[in-house]
């Protein structure tokens, strides 16, 4: 099933989410509805709080961009309680970045390239592991929902005055997209 995509403004995007067990309700739906949700969107990551649960799963399928990233071309994975546990701040890169609960909004963020994540799968097997490149920058900003961060929260307070009515737009409600979302009500 097609979930809606909550839109900037939504409450729950700004909460930090907690932690899922494998009893949770109906996980294996909630997993296949969101990777159609993604595909449906165009999209390349999914968090949960962007279709309104404020718990710590995210999916990511990079395939999408095997002909510029052709490591990527079965690359496909659910993150369930993922936590970043370290940063290389050393080695940073500026990239641009857009969001699927900010309909038409793009800005350079800068960000490391090299993070180390804990993480579960499906089978809720923990994994540890140094990401590199533009996988490390998806999972950045996916695992940024999971805190209730968006990368708007990574940009100079110049950019985010730009962008200040786009901003307002969106939790009005005045937005156009291609797929389904759950605009915040008007205040």
């Amino acid at each position: 099933m097609i979930l809606p995509i909550y839109i900037y403004g939504q409450p729950v995007l700004r909460k930090v989410t907690t932690d899922i067990t494998p009893d949770y309700p109906e996980l294996e739906k909630l997993i296949a509805d969101m990777w159609e949700t993604l595909a449906e969107s165009d999209g390349i990551g999914l968090a949960a709080p962007q279709v309104g649960l404020p718990i710590r799963l995210s999916v990511i399928d990079l395939r999408p961009l095997a002909e510029d990233y052709p490591e990527y071309k079965d690359f496909r994975q659910v993150y369930i309680n993922p936590h970043i546990v370290e940063k290389d701040e050393e080695h940073t890169a500026s990239s641009e970045e857009g969001c699927l609960s900010l309909p038409a909004i793009h800005e350079k963020v800068v960000r490391p390239t090299r993070i180390r994540v804990q993480w579960q799968d499906e089978q809720f097997v923990q994994h540890d592991e140094w990401v590199e490149g533009y996988l490390a920058r998806v999972m950045q900003h996916e695992f940024d929902h999971l805190e209730g961060h968006l990368f708007i929260d990574h940009i100079s307070p110049l950019r985010k005055q730009l962008i200040k009515s786009k901003l307002k737009a969106l939790t009005q409600g005045r937005y156009h997209c291609s797929y389904k979302t759950k605009a915040p009500r008007p205040k």
